[in-house]
């Protein structure tokens, strides 16, 4: 964006950035969907914006569980899947609807001494899985069986952890199960099919429209003003 615009990026950490942008919630690496950017003053707007419920799709294989609980991780066991019918799986789910206590899994964004456990379990150390933690679960609704995979709309709070919920399930069920593929449906108030902007767009004219689409979900009335640049003469990057 700096380069389009003509803006001299400033690389120079000790002194103010330019223009700040970050992320409101990490989205697994292996997962698509909805991940809300936040540029300039919104990356502070954004733990009040997203504090309501993220909604997810899930496709789930029965049969296997991985080190990662998904697709990416290494085979660790595998267990017969043939004896679970739909009202079996539908059933289950109830179990995992509302107030619920879940562990995280050992491949997360969670951080120990300031490292996050991926990294150290990359790296081969050793990691004690993290206590069960409550979590909410709003709504959990079984979309497609067709074993071995299965498909599920998850609404859910903060906190939360599908690979887990999938793997959870997969136990409740006598044999084992791990995440195939997840979307991130929506994330507070953005949702993919209204809100996403596609990689291809990731132009300086389409984050201007994306933002202005966004504005009335915006608490107040957003600001207009152009972001300042370091130097006078510098071309300003504009949000409006």
């Amino acid at each position: 964006l700096f380069a389009e615009a003509g803006v001299q990026a400033n690389r120079n950490k000790r002194k103010k950035q330019i223009l700040k942008i970050g992320h409101g919630g990490t989205l697994d690496s292996a997962a698509t969907g909805v991940l809300v950017v936040g540029i300039g003053k919104g990356t502070k707007m954004l733990r009040a914006i997203l504090a309501g419920s993220k909604k997810y799709t899930a496709i789930g294989r029965l049969g296997k569980a991985t080190d990662t609980l998904d697709a990416t991780g290494k085979v660790t066991e595998e267990k017969p899947y043939d004896q679970i019918t739909k009202g079996d799986l539908e059933n289950v789910l109830q179990k995992f609807t509302g107030d619920i206590m879940q562990v995280p899994p050992l491949y997360s964004a969670l951080k120990k001494d300031g490292q996050r456990l991926s990294s150290l379990m990359k790296r081969g150390e050793a990691v004690e899985a993290k206590p069960a933690r409550p979590v909410r679960v709003y709504s959990l609704s079984l979309q497609h069986f067709q074993p071995p995979l299965f498909t599920l709309d998850v609404e859910c709070g903060g906190g939360f952890y599908v690979r887990s919920l999938v793997s959870d399930i997969g136990k409740e069920l006598s044999t084992c199960a791990s995440v195939q593929e997840l979307t991130r449906t929506k994330q507070g108030p953005f949702t993919l099919e209204e809100h996403a902007l596609y990689e291809d767009k990731w132009t300086i004219d389409e984050i201007a429209r994306s933002l202005e689409h966004c504005m009335s979900l915006l608490p107040g009335e957003p600001s207009h003003k152009k972001f300042k640049t370091e130097a006078p003469g510098e071309t300003a990057v504009s949000c409006e």
